[in-house]
């Protein structure tokens, strides 16, 4: 079948035509071709709509003549005509996308009613009150949806009319009363459009087809779009569909329904219907349904049909269904099914059961299951009936709820916390120094940064619940208020924040706890014997190792150490180390600090005993584990001032110099990872020895110990990494003995320069490991913070780009570094393993990627591990 038409008539289509018909579109046409009951209708196709869109709107050459053409096959097939006064044709005309997209787009009924038509549908329907509801309900919904007249204009008339009547509901208003609102209805659609209402049923036809068009791009349709990257070149079709009238009287019904529960995945009957009632009435909530089961006292023989009609489509689909239907005097017809949204829990239990009833195999069932999904399994999340308004919203940066008090720093966050006090820290945005009061909180709120800012990156680490970059907000550390809007939130005021939609609430809400059980451990199970690339985790201390290892990770691949050097309890060591003014004095700090890195390594290496680990060497510049450069300066200038202590002044001011000293302009591409390491070789060999040290201590200790990779961050030149080798190597085998243990050193390829001359680095690295944050940073040429907070969220708005490049990896771009590294490190050295470290590694879409060109593993934030997961499960069904 040729795909440069634009109109497609129902025999035409099949399930496999969504491109082009959209769901809506080619599910109905399958129906018919089942031979389930079904309106006849013609699709306008996708391409079409995409056309229009790219001639600004402008319908393609030769479209009205084939919408012409289509309306006549449509009236010579129901034997009825558009808008005539004698058996006229009335039709829905309805948005189609390809992907699912409830609700976000415009639905026109009873398109074909008018003041001649409206007395033929009376006389030959018997059914003069009908009629007129037909006539109030189109003249509402054209004028709203393709006329733009305000939803409340005509909703203010209609409240008006029922309170005169004492109506409680709108079945209760006569016919009489009916047309009275018709009047109205008119009159306030004339005063809107200045006397331009067209009564030509054909031109109201034209409109409304491109009032649909409009709609993909409405406000709402862009944001379910951006949340479910759909992308927008698709386009949707227009299906135009004979009505069937579920408002002809109590012998008629409308209604929506699924095979299983939505929310659970139980096979129950679940589903609500309305008699005498249009499909709007259901889902708009005008009026309240009634369970389905209850169906089968009022329409007994319909809903027997509708009941075995509903498990043929599942059985056709193999999926659980989600069903819209009408009853038109007894007579059931479906005006549309397609593969039902449902919650994570309920996409576990559906894929498992199906499996069980031999519908699906296990390969099939991984289809199913989206990995992003799963977040709402792996943390607390706001119990769905809350029925309450946010009052603010930021970035979903870290998913889950949290609730608690608010605090305004760390320090509090910590010591209320840390007494079991459930708090929520609220910052302008988060640092390093921050991390003892993230650990203890319930939840984190900034009003700066973005989805991979500090913040994020930190709470996603620890599973804890972040909304970030929250623009709407202002916070006033020092006096210790949060203010939204109008209203003004204290330290020790209860608030909720949502980190899986970014919603913030002004008060408690419940909370429901995670949902892992036996349908999730038995599916991914599956998907571990189905995936080819392995999952490690990044983790920095013992509580997120085991939690990634109890989550499923086969490893550790990014162990960052600078966020031991940021406790508490060893940060005057480190400043003692920066500040040392000789090799011995520097020597001195870091044989204090030896010790404290190993105890945290052997924490973690007894976590991941009979695993690998990676520990990347210290990577920050100096400058992060002083104090601020304008605080220091105010500090010394305040001690100057007020004759402060001669010491304490001779301390800041020594300290105020070493800032200075190590102050860079752009500290991201300065002294930091293997330069700072060429300058202070005494810090990778400590750091090395710790790591050794701790792991034949757990050898010792437990029997076995991990696999010990040492990694050398920010290499850009083959002698960096040489030279850099050499001082680990010296290490290791001064400290290994004959004790047998293997280590392997490689570096992270986190700069254009690497990449290109990977061939070259490969010489002196047992592996690659490819830091796709910074990567991104340094190959596209954009500050991450920086750009997440200005141009980079307008650029995803305005489809500059698609997807911002921190949350999904840019494989046109970066991702070609990443594949040319790849080819060219093993040029060098066949086999060379290659993995990738940096937020991408937990993200499906990249993961995708990172199976195709070829990668070993990925490694993310624990709580992601289970998505990493299924997503390379995925990756291998869908490349094959």
């Amino acid at each position: 079948m040729s795909e440069d038409r634009y109109i497609y008539d129902l025999a035409d289509g099949r399930a496999d035509m969504k491109a082009l018909l959209g769901g809506k579109g080619a599910n109905v046409a399958e129906m018919n071709r089942i031979g389930i009951p079904v309106p006849d209708l013609f699709t306008v196709s996708t391409a079409a709509c995409v056309e229009t869109m790219n001639r600004g709107g402008e319908w393609p050459e030769g479209l009205v003549d084939d919408v012409d053409a289509a309306l006549a096959r449509l009236e010579e097939r129901t034997g009825k005509k558009l808008g005539a006064s004698s058996n006229p044709l009335l039709v829905s005309v309805r948005s189609g996308a390809v992907f699912s997209m409830p609700g976000m787009m415009d639905t026109i009924l009873n398109l074909g009613i008018s003041d001649e038509s409206v007395l033929a549908v009376a006389r030959e329907s018997g059914n003069e009150r009908f009629a007129w509801d037909c006539y109030r309900r189109f003249i509402q919904m054209y004028g709203e949806v393709v006329e733009g007249v305000p939803q409340h204009a005509y909703e203010d008339a209609l409240t008006e009319l029922k309170n005169a009547r004492g109506a409680a509901q709108d079945t209760d208003l006569t016919a009489d009363d009916l047309k009275e609102l018709v009047a109205t209805f008119k009159e306030i659609s004339a005063e809107y459009l200045g006397g331009e209402w067209t009564n030509d049923p054909r031109e109201q036809l034209r409109r409304a087809i491109n009032a649909v068009f409009k709609s993909w791009l409405n406000p709402r349709a862009e944001v379910y779009r951006r949340a479910n990257n759909i992308p927008a070149t698709l386009g949707t079709a227009v299906n135009v569909q004979e009505m069937v009238f579920g408002n002809r009287g109590d012998r008629s019904a409308t209604g929506v329904c699924f095979t299983r529960n939505p929310s659970t995945g139980e096979k129950a009957l679940y589903g609500e219907f309305l008699v005498n009632a249009q499909g709007e009435d259901v889902v708009a909530g005008i009026r309240t349904p009634r369970p389905l089961p209850e169906m089968a006292e009022v329409l007994p023989e319909a809903y027997e049909q509708l009941i075995a009609t509903m498990q043929r489509l599942e059985q056709h689909y193999k999926d659980m269904q989600d069903i819209e239907f009408t009853v038109e005097e007894g007579k059931l017809f479906l005006l549309q099914t397609r593969n039902g949204k449902r919650t994570a829990a309920a996409a576990l239990k559906v894929a498992s059961d199906l499996v069980d009833e031999g519908v699906i195999d296990e390969r099939t069932a991984l289809t199913r299951i989206e990995p992003k999904q799963l977040d709402q399994l792996l943390h607390p999340a706001i119990d769905p009936s809350h029925g309450r308004k946010p009052v603010a919203k930021g970035l979903p940066a870290s998913p889950g709820a949290g609730v608690g008090e608010l605090v305004f720093d760390a320090d509090t966050a910590a010591e209320r916390g840390g007494r079991g006090e459930p708090v929520v820290l609220v910052r302008y945005e988060t640092t390093p120094d921050d991390i003892h009061g993230v650990i203890v909180a319930q939840g984190v709120l900034t009003a700066h940064g973005g989805m991979t800012s500090h913040a994020a990156v930190v709470a996603r680490g620890m599973g804890k619940p972040c909304v970030a970059g929250a623009s709407g907000i202002k916070i006033d550390a020092v006096g210790k208020t949060l203010t939204i809007g109008d209203n003004v939130y204290h330290e020790g005021d209860v608030i909720t924040i949502d980190g899986s939609t970014g919603d913030v609430y002004g008060e408690e809400l419940a909370l429901v706890p995670p949902q892992i059980n036996e349908d999730f451990q038995r599916v991914v199970t599956w998907a571990d014997d189905v995936r080819r690339l392995g999952v490690r985790a990044n983790a920095d201390n013992f509580e997120d190792a085991s939690k990634a290892r109890e989550l499923g990770a086969e490893g550790i691949g990014l162990c960052r150490t600078e966020h031991m050097f940021m406790a508490q309890d060893r940060l005057p060591a480190v400043r003692r180390m920066i500040l040392a003014e000789t090799p011995e004095a520097r020597a001195e700090a870091l044989e204090e600090i030896l010790p404290m890195q190993q105890q945290d390594f052997e924490g973690i290496f007894t976590a991941m005993k009979g695993l690998p680990v990676t520990v990347r060497l210290l990577d920050p510049p100096l400058h992060e584990f002083l104090p601020n450069l304008v605080e220091q300066s105010l500090l010394v200038q305040r001690l100057e001032l007020t004759g402060g202590d001669a010491d304490e002044l001779a301390a800041a001011r020594q300290t105020l110099a070493q800032v200075k000293r190590l102050h860079e302009l752009n500290p991201m591409l300065g002294t930091r990872g293997c330069r700072l390491a060429m300058l202070y070789p005494e810090i990778p060999e400590m750091q090395t020895r710790a790591i050794i040290r701790a792991a034949l201590a757990v050898k010792e200790r437990e029997g076995e110990t991990v696999g010990v990779e040492i990694m050398i961050p920010l290499v850009a030149l083959q002698q960096e990494l040489k030279v850099q080798r050499e001082i680990v190597e010296r290490t290791v085998a001064e400290e290994v003995g004959d004790s047998g243990l293997e280590v392997k050193i490689g570096t992270m390829i986190e700069l254009p320069r690497a990449a290109l001359t990977a061939d070259q680095i490969a010489e002196y690295a047992d592996f690659f490991s490819f830091g796709t944050n910074d990567l991104t940073q340094t190959g596209v040429g954009i500050s991450r913070d920086d750009a997440e907070n200005g141009f980079l969220a307008q650029y995803v708005v305005d489809h500059v780009l698609e997807q911002n490049p921190f949350e999904s990896i840019d494989q046109e771009g970066v991702g070609q570094l990443v594949e040319m590294g790849v080819a060219k490190g093993r040029s060098a050295k066949e086999g060379l393993k290659c993995g990738v470290c940096g937020e991408h590694g937990g993200d499906p879409a990249s993961i995708e990627f990172f199976n195709r060109v070829g990668l070993d593993y990925v490694s993310c934030s624990p709580f992601r591990v289970p998505i990493a997961r299924f997503a390379a499960a995925k990756a291998v069904i869908e490349q094959g």
